[in-house]
This record gives structure tokens, sequence and C-alpha cells, in this order.
């Protein structure tokens, strides 16, 4: 029994039909997947970006409070530095003036006795009044005050004891006399008073 051609070739049509639709519905899962793997490689990839870029920001974030740390801190030194140094400067100024006064003091003292001694030459004792009172002026121009504790209570901050007396109208640990004043500068006493205290 011959078999006719076209339906031979009518089968083999369909039957490429199924094979291809076979394959198409094979490939079709494979395409979906591969599309949802590829969407969650994308997704994937931006959410590190975003991490990445997080990390970065937190680190230059960081590094610029480090910064500000030490940008702070180098203030405050300067500051504190800056301080001091007006401190030392200004106490270096004080030692130094107060130690050169210490060596033309004894001038000054002289320059007193000669002023309390007689003399009958008047135009001499004018002279040397001028010239103590110049000399105590330029001791005021400088910052120096004397130290004269006369009748005050005796301060062993400003004055040295070189000796003491009994006297009932004075009250105890009065200075009685002063032998040799006392010099003091912004506080800091260049020299010390010679006192004699009553009633210690």
């Amino acid at each position: 029994m011959n078999s006719n051609p076209n339906q031979n070739k009518t089968e083999e049509i369909k039957e490429n039909e199924e094979n291809i639709q076979k394959d198409s519905e094979k490939e079709k899962p494979e395409t979906t997947e591969a599309i949802e793997e590829s969407t969650e490689n994308t997704e994937e990839k931006e959410e590190k970006k975003e991490e990445t870029k997080e990390s970065k920001e937190e680190q230059l974030s960081k590094e610029l409070e480090e910064q500000k740390d030490k940008y702070l801190r180098l203030l405050a030194e300067y500051d504190n530095f800056r301080k001091r140094s007006a401190k030392e400067r200004v106490e270096l100024e004080a030692t130094v003036t107060g130690n050169t006064l210490a060596e033309i003091l004894p001038v000054f003292d002289n320059f007193e006795r000669a002023l309390n001694a007689e003399t009958a030459d008047e135009n001499y004792k004018q002279g040397v009044a001028m010239i103590f009172n110049q000399f105590g002026e330029m001791l005021k121009k400088l910052g120096v005050e004397v130290i004269d504790p006369t009748g005050e209570v005796f301060d062993p901050n400003v004055a040295n004891a070189v000796s003491q007396t009994e006297d009932a109208e004075l009250g105890e640990n009065v200075v009685a006399q002063v032998f040799q004043k006392g010099y003091k500068i912004g506080g800091k006493v260049i020299r010390y008073a010679m006192v004699c205290v009553a009633n210690p």
C-alpha cells in the first residue's frame, strides 16, 4: 500500500512544528530565569555601589573629623604657647628690671643719706635734693614702689626683722623703726625692708 507523499510531508511539517514549539517552551523558562538572574545581579551591583559610596562617605567624614580635631588641638596648643610666652616675657622683664634696680638702690640710699646730713651749704643741699627727686621719679616711672612699713604690723613677706624692742606705746609685733627701705616692682619684692619690731 503506497503512502501519500503529500500526507508524509504534512506529517513531517507538523512534527517539525511540534519540535520547534517544544524547544521554544524549553527555552522560555531558561530565558525568564536568565532575565531574573540578570536583574538580581544588577540589583546586587547597585547595592554594592551604594555600600561602597556610603563607605567612602563615612571614610571621608571620619578623615574630616580627624583633621578638625588635629586643627583644634593645634590651635589650643598655639594659644597656650602664646599665653605662656607672654607671661614669661612679663616675668623676665620684671626680673631683669628688678635685678638692675637692686644694683642701683644702694646709690639711691646714699643720696637719701646725703640729703638728711647736716650742712651749712644750702646750694649743695638743693643739688642733692634735686638729684634725689629725679631718681625717685625715675623709679616711679619704672613701676617701683617703696616699702616703708613704719607703724604697721610686721609682715615677713616684705620686711626682715633685724632687731626688736619693747615699747608700751606701740602694739604687739609692730614695726617701730625702718633702717633701710624696701622696694618692689609689679608685686615682686626686689629688696626687703630692714626693720626693728616692737613687742614681738
